[in-house]
């Protein structure tokens, strides 16, 4: 039967491209890290990498058995990660993906007092603002601000956060602030490219959606705040993104009379796979560092 250090040896060539790129990640010398490699080889009788002088690929058989090998050290992993939860500790893999927005302005300072407290868990975390498939992708969650319509997913709300029709003070003096639902129409908005009928908003008669003519069309939160400081249109967005540069005075908070949709913060988990101790662990963390109600939230335009 052939030997771990040979299936560690074999993905650290995979993911470093050749053997002295293995070697320095493993920090093994590289007659080692070829060694085992051929070791392994020879236990499963066929070549599984082809070396040239120039570059370095994997053959068919290679690519077939690297799927298994990443299955078998990912259970390792996760078994010496169950172990130690037994044992009280919490240890191991965790990955996670999160909107970049918000993971950079909120996420990094929440996580490292997650880590602060449970410094044996291996974190990685995958900024991106597309909609990642957590079932498909390997994450053992995900971090979304919005609806969780995926059904093969267990959503856990993690916080709320008002949305807030915002500009900068130069585009208020420019074109005036809009005074009713009715006025967003002139106007000219910072839409999210992501997400189609974003501005609603609760009117007595139900939900309305306002369709301003579109200054930038983005798929991140930060570039349309930016863009709104800059003049270029009126943005909605959560409070999260804006309640520093509307107390900075950089961003006003417009009143339209109505309440905008809030945005919900939720943490999600494929269904066919229990929660782990780790991930339940970081969704009382998150909730502990943002706060309830979030630290986030400033008191409305019609409150203040």
């Amino acid at each position: 039967m052939f030997k771990l250090d040979g299936l560690v040896a074999f993905l650290a060539v995979v993911e470093a491209g050749s053997i002295s790129g293995a070697a320095q990640r493993l920090a093994k010398p590289k007659s080692v890290v070829s060694e085992r490699l051929a070791d392994l080889e020879r236990e499963l009788d066929t070549r599984l990498v082809q070396r040239t002088t120039r570059k370095l690929s994997l053959t068919e058989d290679g690519k077939v058995f690297r799927v298994r090998a990443e299955r078998i050290l990912a259970e390792i992993k996760e078994g010496t990660a169950e172990l130690s939860e037994r044992r009280g500790t919490l240890a191991g893999p965790l990955r996670l993906a999160a909107p970049v927005g918000f993971g950079i302005l909120h996420l990094s300072a929440a996580l490292g007092k997650f880590l602060a407290a449970h410094p044996d868990i291996d974190l990685t975390v995958d900024l991106n603002d597309r909609f990642v498939d957590a079932a498909a992708d390997g994450f053992d969650a995900v971090l979304r601000h919005g609806p969780i319509g995926d059904t093969r997913l267990v959503a856990k709300r993690l916080a709320s956060s008002r949305r807030l029709l915002v500009a900068s003070p130069g585009y208020i003096a420019r074109h005036g602030a809009p005074q009713s639902f009715d006025d967003l129409a002139r106007h000219r908005g910072i839409l999210y490219a992501n997400r189609g009928s974003d501005w609603r908003f609760a009117s007595p008669e139900g939900w309305v959606v306002a369709r301003p003519r579109a200054a930038l069309r983005v798929n991140n939160g930060i570039v349309m705040r930016d863009a709104a400081v800059a003049g270029l249109g009126l943005a909605l967005l959560p409070a999260f993104f804006v309640h520093d540069g509307v107390a900075a005075g950089t961003l006003v908070e417009i009143d339209i009379g109505l309440a905008a949709e809030s945005a919900e913060l939720f943490i999600a988990y494929p269904r066919d796979r229990s929660a782990s101790a780790k991930v339940l662990a970081l969704v009382e963390s998150l909730r502990a560092s943002f706060g309830d109600p979030p630290y986030w939230n400033i008191p409305s335009a019609q409150q203040a």
